[in-house]
């Protein structure tokens, strides 16, 4: 069960208003955690809002199917039941049912080994893994990687820490 109750977009103040419609006008759907985020509307943004924008550069720089399987692999690694829920889901529309036995490419398997890593041991990467990294993509892909792996780091510890329900 949840620590903090979600927002009541019905009954919810202007600014949270405005926040979700901003959202939602961008194509994004109002989840459990968003509306437990939606407490305080810069800490939504700062979270959501601010992911979302990281997410589209990474989609640009590796393309959205690898950015979605470095997504899930990191929520994977940190066993948040909230966010791997929500990429199992978004993965279907790849084929993937079996994620440990899917065929990635060499450029998936390297930015999945990479979000599993910065999951598991940010201190402990391997070299030969962010060397490889620097080699088939460069600083700025490096750089945008791992910006979108510490905020997926943060929202599966927020979902975590505060128990925030899955989606059904």
């Amino acid at each position: 069960m949840a620590l903090i109750s979600k927002i009541d977009p019905l009954t919810a103040s202007e600014e949270v208003r405005r926040a979700i419609d901003r959202h939602v006008a961008q194509g994004h759907r109002v989840t459990n955690e968003k509306l437990t985020l939606l407490h305080n509307v810069t800490c939504f943004e700062a979270l959501e809002a601010q992911s979302y924008a990281v997410d589209r550069e990474l989609a640009r720089l590796i393309g959205q199917r690898a950015a979605d399987f470095f997504e899930y692999a990191i929520s994977l690694q940190n066993d948040c039941l909230v966010c791997s829920t929500y990429f199992g889901k978004l993965l279907r529309k790849y084929g993937v049912t079996d994620f440990e036995a899917f065929a990635f490419t060499e450029e998936e398997e390297l930015v999945i080994a990479f979000g599993r890593a910065m999951a598991k041991d940010p201190k402990g990467i391997p070299k030969e893994l962010t060397e490889a990294l620097l080699n088939r993509f460069g600083e700025e892909t490096v750089v945008v990687l791992t910006t979108m792996g510490v905020f997926m780091i943060a929202n599966n510890c927020f979902n975590d820490v505060l128990q925030v329900d899955a989606e059904p």
